[in-house]
């Protein structure tokens, strides 16, 4: 070997020395490098089609029923085939096919307790996402008459024992509802110096109202408002 090969030999182990001393090794414990899992992005794409479940408002069933299913069973449970109320329903359900009167009850009694409680509580805001023009301004003068003597009511639900159809009816693609509430509450009105003007803490109310909702078919709003308000023995 000449001094010239010697010489180039001393100098690339000299460079891999440097090297290693700056990069260092690899000892296998290192974390590898993070990797998508197949598909992660058209999947999360596939997830924002997912269909919202009733909460704040009463709205559309996800699903439209069985074609298949007979005349005598679709409405079973709900309504009696060939009355009046199987006939409004079957004219809903020639205005919405994805119309299902049994994911309206579902979201309905949810409604209930909510606007009675938002009631009681002088909730406007919630109100107004629950009730059309005409009832909230109704609700609304209560609430302030409330204000305007200092006075606070408070009611508590103990159970909804019932929750029926007993109307429907459909016309110009406006769908009404009207549903029977057989409840049990404790409710009580108190002034600002905490004495009962109304009600009775510890005494249970059995409450009927009778309400009717509505919404316009045509529109691509899923969501019920109640339109009108009402009591029975």
């Amino acid at each position: 070997m000449d001094i010239y090969t010697i010489i180039f030999l001393a100098l690339a182990v000299f460079i891999f020395l440097r090297l290693r001393s700056v990069l260092g090794q690899r000892t296998g414990s290192e974390r590898p490098y993070d990797r998508a899992a197949p598909n992660v992005a058209q999947r999360t794409q596939d997830n924002n089609n997912v269909v919202p479940m009733p909460g704040t408002v009463i709205d559309q069933s996800p699903l439209a029923p069985n074609a298949e299913t007979s005349p005598s069973d679709r409405w079973k449970d709900v309504a009696e085939p060939g009355t009046p109320l199987a006939a409004g329903l079957d004219a809903i359900a020639t205005q919405d096919n994805s119309f299902d009167p049994r994911h309206f009850l579902s979201g309905a009694r949810s409604a209930y307790e909510m606007i009675v409680l938002a009631f009681a509580n002088g909730d406007r805001r919630a109100l107004k996402d629950l009730l059309s023009t005409e009832v909230y301004d109704s609700f609304e003068a209560v609430i302030k008459d409330r204000e305007k003597h200092e006075q606070k009511t408070e009611t508590r639900f103990v159970s909804i024992d019932k929750a029926e159809l007993v109307g429907a009816e459909a016309r110009d693609r406006a769908a009404q509802l009207t549903v029977r509430f057989v409840s049990q509450m404790i409710s009580v009105t108190r002034d600002r110096t905490g004495a009962i003007v109304d009600g009775n803490p510890d005494k249970v109310a059995d409450i009927t109202d009778v309400w009717t909702f509505a919404r316009d078919t045509s529109s691509r709003d899923p969501n019920w408002k109640l339109v009108g308000t009402g009591s029975a023995a």
